[in-house]
């Protein structure tokens, strides 16, 4: 595994994590390496902070939060707006990878589990109950809240 340190055109900076440095291009190309924040596919790899620094830099400081002090574990946590960002990359590559079956979720669920019809990712509406249902079946299934196209933007 290679983690290439990226920044897209908008200069927000991230980390991908690859198979090869040949896989990298290759998604590179394809434009499927994408930045979180801003969604841009204009991406670029950037030197590393290890690359830059060499074996004879200090390290750089790291605040230290009055919880890290007391003996606890903290995390920065992405700001709202890179998490949301994020959270619509998602939304939109199960989208353009699945197919719309609307109300008839359940139904095409069930239809696939028990091989009736062909295996494929699909989303839709369910109610709670059929979710239930579905779950007790043994059938995997994940909820996400509806969003519309100017959600997604």
């Amino acid at each position: 595994m290679i983690i290439y340190d990226l920044s897209c055109d908008n200069a927000h900076r991230f980390e991908g994590w690859f198979r090869s440095a040949e896989d990298f291009e290759a998604q590179l190309a394809q434009h499927i390496v994408r930045c979180p924040q801003c969604d841009s596919d204009d991406v670029r790899r950037v030197p590393s902070a290890v690359a830059i620094g060499g074996a004879h830099a200090e390290p750089a400081a790291v605040p230290v939060s009055s919880n890290a002090r007391a003996g606890t574990a903290t995390a920065l946590m992405p700001a709202g707006e890179q998490i949301a960002a994020a959270y619509r990359q998602l939304i939109r590559a199960i989208m353009e990878n699945s197919e719309d079956v609307g109300n008839a979720f359940a139904d095409e669920a069930r239809k696939i589990h028990y091989n009736e019809a062909p295996e494929r990712s699909i989303r839709g509406q369910a109610t709670p109950d059929e979710c239930e249902a579905l779950r007790d079946e043994g059938i995997e299934i994940m909820n996400l809240p509806a969003l519309g196209d100017e959600d997604l933007q």
